[in-house]
């Protein structure tokens, strides 16, 4: 994963996540990348300052590992894997949960989201919650029908 200092063209500054520089490419010019500010999807990559791995910074992160896996606490947010503060791990359990919450009642329609949605939106198929996939043109052509729908974050270690 890669870190991105981030900026908006309102001049909100955050930090965003990706698997590669690719990867931001690819999402910001598709339009979602936005600022959690404003919600602008006009996004730059700041200039940030490259991470200088020292000795003593792998000494720490590796006390801190052997620590975290003899099950002792606390770990201190700057040595983690990930690098997420305490509040930053709770945030993202209540996202995980909440978003873990909407699809317990909802179904799994894989790719046939479109297709459902619609079926629901125009009374062809009883009405109930549903998640799935679709492209973000597809995603735009469903929004202009009017038809109701929300994109679900995926989280870090959703893939691991």
């Amino acid at each position: 994963m890669i870190r991105y200092s981030l900026h908006c063209a309102n001049d909100h500054a955050f930090e965003g996540w990706f698997g590669s520089s690719q990867d931001f490419d690819r999402q910001n010019g598709m339009g979602l990348v936005s600022c959690p500010v404003c919600s602008s999807v006009e996004v730059e990559k700041s200039l940030m300052a490259p991470a200088v791995s020292t000795s003593r910074k792998r000494e720490e992160t590796r006390a801190v590992a052997e620590a975290s896996d003899r099950s002792e606490a606390p770990v201190p947010a700057e040595a983690t894997a990930a690098g997420l503060s305490q509040k930053q791990r709770e945030m993202l359990s209540q996202m995980r949960e909440l978003r873990d919450r909407i699809l317990s009642g909802a179904d799994n329609v894989g790719e046939r989201f479109p297709e459902e949605a619609r079926k629901i939106h125009y009374g062809e198929a009883k009405a109930r919650g549903i998640y799935g996939k679709t492209s973000v043109e597809e995603a735009v052509r469903l929004a202009e029908e009017g038809i109701d729908l929300l994109p679900l974050p995926d989280l870090p270690d959703d893939k691991n």
